[in-house]
This record gives C-alpha cells, sequence and structure tokens, in this order.
C-alpha cells in the first residue's frame, strides 16, 4: 500500500472527530433545552489491508469512522414551575403528543405544557397532549386529546347535615307551654318572621343548605330545655326550620304549604342527655307524607322520621316544587344501627306524646353509634355550635387545575369542589434507543422502537409525574467540555499526520531532481 493511503487514514481522523465535534456541540447548545437528551459519538476502525511480511501476513489500518451517535435517556434534573400544568416524569415514560395539522403522534419528555386559547392542553408548538377522560373516578374509554371548556361544576344537593352543639346544662325553659315536649312545635307559626322570637327558645343555630338547583337555603336549629329528672338526665326540644317563602312543599290536596303556620317547619323532636352531659336518645318527628294543608300544626300529621341508609333520621323537604323533594338526613352526633325506632313507651306519632309522660317513654333507637363528636349538654357558660357541615354545594366555575402523581388533572371550581376530568396518557418503548428524534423536545416511533406501550403514570414500567415542575436538559457541561479537549486534541493529531503524508510525498518527489 502507497503512502497516500496515510493521507486518507488522517483524513478519516479528521472527519470523525469534526462529527463529535457537532455532536458536543450539539449537546452544549441544548444544555438549557427542556427535556433534552445528550448524545455521543461512537468510532469504530474501517476496514484493514493485508501486507506482508517477514513473519507472514498482517494488516494496516485505513482509519476511523463513525459507527453510531448513542442518545443518553438517563433522567434530568428538575426545574420548579409555577404552572401547575408543567409537569415532568420521575422514571420512564414519554408524554404523548399529535400535531393537529399532520394528526402525527410525537413522544417528549418536555412536559412545559398549557392550555390553549381553546382549552387544549398543548406543549409549546401546539401539539395537544393525549389522555384519556375520567368517568366517576376512573380513566376510561379512548385515547383523546386533553381539553377544557369553560363548563360549571353540577350543583348538588344537600342530603345529609351535621350538627355539633354544646347545651347549657344551666339553660331555663323559655318555650313555656302546656306540653314541655312540644312547645316550640306549638308556638311556631311559619307566617311570622321569625317564626320563633328569640324569647321562645334558649339557642339555635343556622347553616346553608343547597336544593337540586344549587340554591341555597338557610336551615335553622332552635333549641330549648325541658327538663331534668331526678336522676340528672336532660332533655332538650328541637324544631329544625327552614325560611317558609322557601318551603315548596304541597298538602295531600296539593294545596301549598307555605301559607300556613307551619310553613317551613321541617323536624321537630328531642335530645335527651345523661346526667354527665352525653347523649343517649333523640327523637325526631316529620311531617306525613298525605297530610293535607289545614292538618300542618296538627300532632297527629308528625309521624317519627325515616331512616337514611346512614342510619339518621331525615325530612322530605322541597324548595323547586318538584314531584320527588329532596331528602335530607338530619345529625346530632347519633346514628341507629339498625335504622329502628324503639317505641316500647307506646309514642308512635307526635300526638302521642303528652305534658305526663317520662322521657323514658319517648321513642328511642333500638341500637345506636354515638360519635366522638356527638351534641353534647355541658354546664358551660353559654350553649356554642362546634361544627356545622353539610354535603351540598352550587353551581361552581372552573378557577384552576392541578396535576397529581397519577397524572390526573383535576378541576378546582369555585364551590370548592375538585373533579377529576382527565388522565395524562404515557408512552415506553422496547428500544427506546431506536426513537428517532424530530427536534421540538420530539421523538418519533420506528421500526426499531417497535411500537409504544401505552400506560398511566404508576403503572407497571411506568414512572410516576411531578407537577409544578420540568425536567431539565441531561447534558453534564464539566463532561461536555472535556471531550471536547479530546476532540480538539485528537483533530490537531490527525492534522499532523496529514501534513507529515503532505511531506513525505513532497520528498518523493524531489528524488528525481
Amino acid at each position: 500500500m502507497g503512502i497516500t493511503s496515510s493521507l486518507y487514514t488522517g483524513i478519516s481522523g479528521l472527519n470523525v472527530n469534526s462529527q463529535a465535534t457537532s455532536v458536543v456541540s450539539n449537546n452544549l447548545a441544548n444544555s438549557s433545552t427542556i427535556g433534552f437528551k445528550g448524545s455521543t459519538t461512537v468510532f469504530e476502525d474501517l476496514f484493514y489491508s493485508s501486507i506482508t511480511t517477514g513473519s507472514g501476513g498482517d494488516q494496516v489500518g485505513n482509519g476511523a469512522g463513525v459507527a453510531t451517535v448513542n442518545t443518553d435517556y438517563t433522567q434530568g434534573s428538575y426545574e420548579d414551575s409555577s404552572i401547575s400544568t408543567n409537569v415532568a416524569l420521575n422514571g420512564d415514560g414519554y408524554f404523548i403528543v399529535i400535531d393537529p395539522d399532520t394528526n402525527t403522534t410525537y413522544y417528549t419528555r418536555a412536559g412545559n405544557f398549557d392550555f390553549d386559547k381553546d382549552g387544549y392542553l398543548v406543549d409549546t408548538y401546539g401539539n395537544q397532549v393525549q389522555g384519556w377522560e375520567v368517568e366517576n373516578g376512573t380513566a376510561s374509554g379512548a385515547l383523546t386529546t386533553i381539553q377544557l371548556d369553560q363548563s360549571q361544576s353540577p350543583p348538588k344537593a344537600t342530603s345529609e347535615v351535621s350538627v355539633t352543639l354544646n347545651l347549657n346544662s344551666q339553660s331555663t325553659d323559655e318555650a313555656q307551654t302546656t306540653n314541655p315536649y312540644t312547645s316550640l312545635f306549638e308556638l311556631y307559626d311559619g307566617t311570622e318572621n321569625p317564626p320563633l322570637d328569640d324569647s321562645q327558645y334558649s339557642y339555635s343555630t343556622t347553616l346553608t343548605i343547597y336544593d337540586e338547583n344549587g340554591s341555597a337555603h338557610d336551615l335553622t336549629f332552635y333549641m330549648d330545655p325541658v327538663d331534668v329528672d331526678a336522676d340528672g338526665n336532660i332533655v332538650w326540644e328541637y324544631v329544625a326550620a327552614t325560611d317558609a317563602s322557601d318551603d315548596m312543599r304541597t298538602g295531600s290536596g296539593g294545596n301549598d304549604l307555605n301559607t300556613t303556620s307551619g310553613a317551613g317547619l321541617a323536624m321537630t323532636g328531642t335530645l335527651t342527655f345523661n346526667s354527665e352531659g352525653q347523649m343517649v336518645s333523640m327523637t325526631s318527628f316529620t311531617l306525613a307524607s298525605n297530610a293535607a294543608a289545614a292538618d300542618v300544626k296538627d300532632t297527629s300529621s308528625w309521624e317519627l322520621a325515616d331512616f337514611s341508609d346512614s342510619g339518621l333520621p331525615e325530612v322530605n323537604l322541597n324548595f323547586t316544587g318538584s314531584a320527588e323533594g329532596q331528602d335530607v338526613a338530619i345529625s346530632f352526633g347519633m346514628s341507629s344501627d339498625n335504622n329502628t325506632w324503639d317505641t316500647s313507651g307506646g309514642i308512635d306519632s307526635l300526638d302521642d306524646i303528652t305534658s305526663t309522660i317520662s322521657y323514658s317513654n319517648l321513642p328511642k333507637f333500638s341500637d345506636y353509634t354515638l360519635e366522638n363528636s356527638a351534641t353534647t349538654s355541658y354546664s358551660d357558660s353559654s350553649s356554642a355550635t362546634y361544627t356545622v357541615s353539610q354535603d351540598g354545594y352550587a353551581t361552581g366555575s372552573l378557577e384552576s387545575v392541578t396535576v397529581d402523581e397519577n397524572g390526573i388533572i383535576i378541576g378546582n371550581y369555585s364551590n370548592s369542589q375538585s373533579i377529576e376530568l382527565y388522565q395524562l396518557a404515557l408512552a415506553d418503548f422496547t428500544n427506546q434507543g431506536g426513537l428517532t428524534a424530530e427536534g421540538s423536545n420530539l421523538f418519533r416511533a420506528t421500526t426499531d422502537s417497535g411500537e409504544a406501550i401505552i400506560g398511566t403514570a404508576g403503572s407497571a414500567g411506568f414512572g410516576s409525574v411531578v407537577s409544578n415542575a420540568l425536567e431539565a436538559s441531561n447534558v453534564d457541561l464539566a463532561s461536555q467540555m472535556t471531550e471536547l479537549i479530546i476532540i480538539q486534541s485528537s483533530y490537531q493529531a490527525n492534522s499532523k499526520v496529514v501534513t507529515t503524508t503532505d511531506e513525505l510525498i513532497q520528498t518523493a518527489i524531489g528524488l528525481k531532481r
């Protein structure tokens, strides 16, 4: 082989180091690019020429070439972000985006997503993020483009009310009538505003509940002590009432109840406490469904309340004029274990309660569970409301979104409700080294990478989602600068091969002189 082969060998060294410089310079240029994955140039030796030597046959190499440019898919560090839809992956997987113009599917680790003017969740280039709609807490259906409109959170009618009170055991009976157990009931007058004068009861508390249309209504509990027996047991009477003008119930004759003295009157009953101030029994009476308007304040029209599935006495309210109304369970902290009243004392309706009965004859739960936060009757300086709660809410508008570790996009609404809307889809590949980089932080699947394996964050093989964060470039500046020094030295050495070979060729040409 001639001396000119050395020239080509040196040139091949210049070529491969030039290409390696391009790879390193691209890494350095993208050292701050979100989701960027650095690359490494892998060299290989080229073909060999056979020569004859004194020891027999030998080989001489003919330079170097680029075998491959490997992408480093290791995870980059996190960068904090103030945008909740900026997400990073902790572990394996890629986010899936689709170009809406070409319908081409791409995969990316750059999670700098945000909503566009049409409500689509997109990357910085307008590619639409893919996921599943969440219904009833489960992501289901076909993979779809994530889009949020300005829809509202639908209202929910109140179905359960919980009240925790302390009723001062030293309070005096304000509602004095012929029957102390039904005094508040007898004095209540829905045609007056308020229906009970504050001189007729010892304590009251009000909370807001909601109808099926999301409209708010006040529910007020009026409380008054009845008696303390020789054993120290304390009995309180209560009345639960809504605003009379909101009452859309009708009597059996079809007449509206809001024109009667019983307008708004929802439930009445008693709470019994032992000498230590703990609740030991309660009664609840509601208006019979077949009662006529004229009989609203007739005690015979008030029967023991039905129980909810959770063992609480419930009342049927009606604020919209609907045929069914809405059932509202009321809790003072005591619930029935078997949804059964013990009426062994001979009392089945409010009409059976007379001024001469003993509290022990009052109906009670056959078996009950008392919560730690149940209403009490201690001798505090005054009665007080500790907690009130109810499970209804009004219509709400979308205020913000958050993303949890499973990639579920949660809408936060003005009515304090949080609703799971979508779940981000993730993809993984058997051979991610076979992916083709398309620029713009995007990769495309090839036959070498294999088909995408689609799944969700936290499931087998996929990492978790980190919200308010972005994955930084995984380029290590120190190692790249070191690599650049090595490449420069190698390039200089190969240039010396070229110049030395040129001098040798010139020497050979000079032999003819």
